[in-house]
């Protein structure tokens, strides 16, 4: 079959239209990219309970803490008195009963070491009956991988909590290990904020391998801190950006909203995820720094005064003290990121360690909130966009469509946004639409946005084929038969790109054996982090992104009818980049042709190809990945079930 690749420009594309969506969901941060090993380094952590509208914690201090060598060896008693921080008032008293006693830590799957790698240790300890010396170690079957020790200062005696600080480095690789603070002599002492963290993690924060596979993305945007997460299951657990700005033993250790998920009475309520905490280690300061860094803009989202309303009937009343408080809130986030170190919170800003602003252009308000008459999110946004504009007008402002686009929450908001913007056409920059399906749907939908007035644009914020036939929740879930379906999908989104300006897979990381949800985009271990098939689908949309589009005419539903879906684009360097998706189990030959039949000829294909079964995981990472070839020519030779992109010069 023939394919006439025109050189008519037809629709401009976004530079923001690939991005990602970072949620703590899957330990995507605590446990995942931020690069902490420690678990309840600050003895906070709660065992979490209840379904909807029931809620509860159980504090639960020691988690993850055991005497070390043996249990008889020491006593461990999370207590409350002379906090080394109000808002986390529990610490660690610890009595050895013989020297060379101390404490160990899980650390979610074990301490996992680098030989030759360097890793820092740092820990608050106030003397009780000990003056001597405490020594940080990593070891695991009675060996030891890696040490170093402190002494505590004299002048600390019994009344003043001292930071300790030390770098260890590992003699050997080893997973599974355990770390431990052990006294040399008997005594007792009092211990708080413990903290491992490897010595090459970026900016002191982030995990280096996981960072890295997200930089290599190269997406144009990252929206933050989640989804639910902005929720919260109750309103006492939503996210509050500004505890996140404290110095990091000031930030209130929180419940993850995930820790409850799947909660049902046949486990009691109670899922095996349950001491699923947030540190806050990585919060806003931290989330618009990767941003910085990855060269991606930051688009965060904002809670409007309720709680998910999936999991929660709570809400704040409109008008209320503690509502007026989120509207400010988000003023002083805007603020925070963009003002100049003589205001309030660009000053904040500054003393963190960022000068420049951020350069915040996007913002979310609420998740995936939908109209109910007892919450209003109506005139919750309302609201929010006449303050945020009267002060900052140049902000763009993404609303939500609800948690689908199938129901009359999905229509309701469209008809709601549409009436307003015309009387306010600075009312809304586009609109968060969700959909996890199945990958059919997203073949059967390539033609979503054909359609779609132009008079509102379209933020694609949350989306993913998932595979009915998979149950369970791995990395299986993301094969193959998902990534060509989104590939496939994403054709049209490209092709309505003057409809869709911003999109994002979701969620972004997920951690083996942590995870409540799956597919996800990036996969991790305690030893390295890998790309799924949608990671390199979204990858190569990112890295071939055309300035335009090019027009095919009525070839677009021809060959979606054979199985064939596609999409054209100029570069501003004048190279015409053709995607095309094979979805049937047959080869496919294209001959590419300009408007006047002479035949073009690639300078280079990028293919994808696999068995829609096949999948990639940590002992085959690249199992599902791009490949690149140079000996082309006019025809097309397109596998079954494939992904090809040309270059033609």
């Amino acid at each position: 079959m023939k394919l006439t690749v025109s050189q008519k420009k037809t629709t401009p594309i976004s530079k923001d239209l690939i991005g990602v969506f970072f949620e703590d969901i899957n330990y995507g941060a605590d446990g995942g990219i931020y690069a902490e090993l420690i678990e309840n380094r600050n003895f906070e952590f709660v065992d979490c309970y209840g379904d909807k509208g029931d809620y509860y914690t159980i504090f639960d201090g020691g988690y993850g803490w055991k005497a070390y060598p043996a249990e008889d060896s020491a006593r461990l008693q999370v207590v409350c008195g002379s906090p080394v921080s109000d808002e986390n008032p529990h610490y660690l008293r610890f009595t050895a009963n013989e020297a060379g006693a101390g404490f160990s830590n899980q650390a979610y799957s074990g301490i996992t070491l680098k030989k030759g790698a360097a890793y820092n240790v740092s820990f608050y300890a106030r003397a009780v009956s000990f003056l001597g010396e405490i020594t940080a170690k990593v070891v695991k079957d009675g060996v030891t991988y890696a040490e170093g020790s402190v002494h505590m200062a004299e002048e600390d005696k019994m009344h003043y909590w001292h930071k300790y600080t030390l770098t260890v480095t590992a003699s050997d690789d080893v997973n599974g290990a355990l770390f431990v603070l052990a006294l040399a002599e008997k005594g007792t002492a009092e211990f708080d904020f413990v903290s491992m963290i490897p010595a090459d993690a970026v900016a002191g924060v982030f995990r280096k391998d996981a960072f890295e596979i997200l930089q290599a993305l190269k997406p144009a945007f990252m929206r933050f801190p989640g989804g639910c997460i902005v929720e919260g299951n109750t309103m006492s657990n939503r996210y509050r950006f500004k505890d996140t700005l404290k110095r990091i033993e000031d930030r209130k250790c929180n419940w993850n909203r995930w820790a409850v998920h799947n909660n049902r009475k046949e486990n009691d309520f109670h899922s095996e995820f349950s001491h699923y905490n947030q540190t806050l280690g990585i919060g806003y300061y931290e989330f618009f720094l990767l941003c910085d860094l990855i060269g991606a803009k930051p688009l965060p989202v904002m809670n409007v005064g309720m709680a998910c309303q999936y999991q929660s009937y709570e809400y704040m009343e409109i008008g209320s003290a503690e509502f007026e408080q989120m509207v400010q809130d988000t003023l002083d986030l805007i603020e925070f990121a963009n003002g100049d170190e003589s205001s309030e919170w660009g000053k904040v800003r500054a003393q963190l360690g960022h000068k420049a602003p951020f350069g915040l252009e996007y913002l979310g308000i609420g998740n995936e909130q939908w109209q109910m008459d007892n919450t209003d999110f109506f005139a919750r946004y309302k609201i929010f966009e006449q303050r945020i504009h009267a002060k900052y007008p140049e902000i763009k402002l993404i609303g939500s469509a609800g948690p689908d686009v199938t129901s009359n929450h999905y229509t309701d908001a469209w008809e709601f946004y549409r009436k307003e913007k015309k009387n306010n056409p600075n009312f809304v920059y586009a609109i968060d639409e969700h959909y996890y399906m199945p990958p059919q749907w997203f073949l059967d939908h390539n033609d979503f946005y054909d359609n779609y007035p132009r008079d509102i644009k379209v933020f694609a914020g949350e989306y993913a084929a998932h595979d009915p036939e998979i149950n369970i929740a791995h990395v299986s879930k993301n094969n193959w038969k998902a990534g060509i379906s989104e590939a496939a999908f994403l054709t049209g989104i490209e092709r309505n790109a003057d409809v869709v300006a911003l999109s994002s897979y979701a969620p972004l990381f997920a951690r083996v054996n942590y995870t409540q949800w799956a597919p996800d985009l990036i996969w991790m271990d305690e030893n390295t982090s890998w790309g799924t098939p949608s990671y390199y689908v979204q990858k190569l949309f990112s890295k071939f992104r055309a300035e335009s589009t090019l027009d095919l005419g009525d070839q677009i539903e021809k060959l979606r009818a054979q199985g064939i879906y596609c999409s054209a684009g100029e570069t501003e360097d004048k190279t015409t980049i053709v995607k095309l998706v094979n979805t049937t189990d047959n080869e496919v030959s294209i001959d590419l042709e300009n408007e006047e039949g002479k035949a073009l000829t690639p300078v280079k294909e990028t293919v994808m190809c696999a068995a829609l079964t096949d999948y990639n995981c940590a002992k085959k990472p690249m199992c599902v990945a791009p490949k690149e070839t140079v000996e082309c020519s006019s025809e097309i030779k397109m596998a079954p079930q494939s992904f090809i992109i040309v270059e033609i010069k």
